[in-house]
């Protein structure tokens, strides 16, 4: 967990899930917002972006924000050609990303932190496994098996017994293209690679979907896409004990796929930001912003991580 968490972002702690920090900063309104606004990249944080646009283009009537989500990997390149102003992401820019974006601009691009994701394993609801260890999710969707076992086909390789034991795993995840794809990739399957029988799907939602509507499901996604059709299952920390994909397990490095959220952005250092984008970080940074962090079934920063990110919105 600590690997996946910058150290501008260490300092981030979360609210009790479902509750915001009551000393959050309330969102105040300014005078010069208007015009388009582009968001590109991770489907992740498609939900939240558009809840934010809602809400933000309910104050500001002449802006607006157009939302496309393919993937974490279709911001770099939007925000290096000039084509979005922000750039949602499930994960961190990679040195290469970076690298080109500081090649074309001449700096690096600016992030803040906009929430906590717990990135869960999901069964069907009816699925009765209690909990999975990293090394049976990696053997049931990776290929080379990383964390040592063998390929788990059946649900009795993952320790259920009776009708289940012969029941096969059906898996669906993620395309290339989506952030989530590469964080799992990294952390469950220790850099791995995937089995062929996984099914690549183009949303969370799908995958969502898809392990819902089959009973022999096992998928991953972030916990916000979760539905009454799946279930969360526990996973191993660090100390061999199984954690729930709560917020305060995920920050504590208990539950092992906790994530921060991004939104990357074109901000040259010296110089003052654009006023639409600016807003709309801060109404994101904001009491307001964070509530629909929690609508949407994340976790919220407290008011000392929001504030960090604020002071650099000017």
């Amino acid at each position: 967990m600590k690997k996946l968490i910058a150290s501008a972002v260490m300092a981030l702690v979360v609210t009790n899930a479902h509750a915001v920090d009551p000393n959050l900063t309330s969102y105040k309104k300014v005078s010069g917002v208007s015009g388009t606004l582009n968001s590109v990249g991770s489907d992740t944080l498609n939900n939240m972006m558009a809840l934010w646009a809602e809400s933000f283009q309910a104050l500001y009537p002449n802006v607006k924000i157009q939302i496309e989500g393919k993937g974490s990997s279709t911001a770099p390149p939007s925000l290096i050609e000039g084509s979005s102003q922000v750039g949602p992401m499930s994960r961190t820019m990679k040195s290469t990303e970076v690298d080109a974006f500081e090649k074309k601009h001449g700096y690096k691009p600016a992030s803040i932190g906009t929430s906590i994701d717990a990135l869960a394993v999901f069964v069907h609801k009816d699925n009765p496994i209690e909990g999975m260890t990293l090394q049976q999710v990696d053997n049931a969707f990776s290929s080379t098996f990383k964390r040592g076992g063998k390929a788990a086909k059946t649900w009795g390789d993952l320790g259920l017994t009776g009708d289940w034991a012969s029941k096969a795993i059906s898996l669906y995840g993620r395309n290339s293209a989506s952030g989530t794809y590469g964080v799992f990739k990294k952390v469950a399957l220790s850099s791995g690679d995937y089995s062929s029988s996984v099914k690549e799907q183009p949303g969370s939602s799908a995958v969502v979907q898809g392990t819902g509507s089959d009973l022999g499901g096992l998928g991953y996604s972030g916990y916000g896409y979760k539905t009454s059709a799946v279930r969360a299952v526990a996973l191993d920390g660090p100390d061999g004990k199984f954690y729930e994909p709560t917020a305060a397990n995920a920050l504590a490095g208990k539950y092992p796929l906790g994530r921060v959220l991004y939104i990357y952005y074109n901000h040259k250092p010296g110089t003052k930001m654009d006023v639409t984008t600016r807003e709309f970080l801060k109404f994101i940074l904001s009491k307001e912003g964070q509530e629909i962090v929690e609508k949407d079934g994340y976790f919220s920063l407290n008011a000392a991580g929001a504030n960090k990110f604020l002071s650099q919105l000017k």
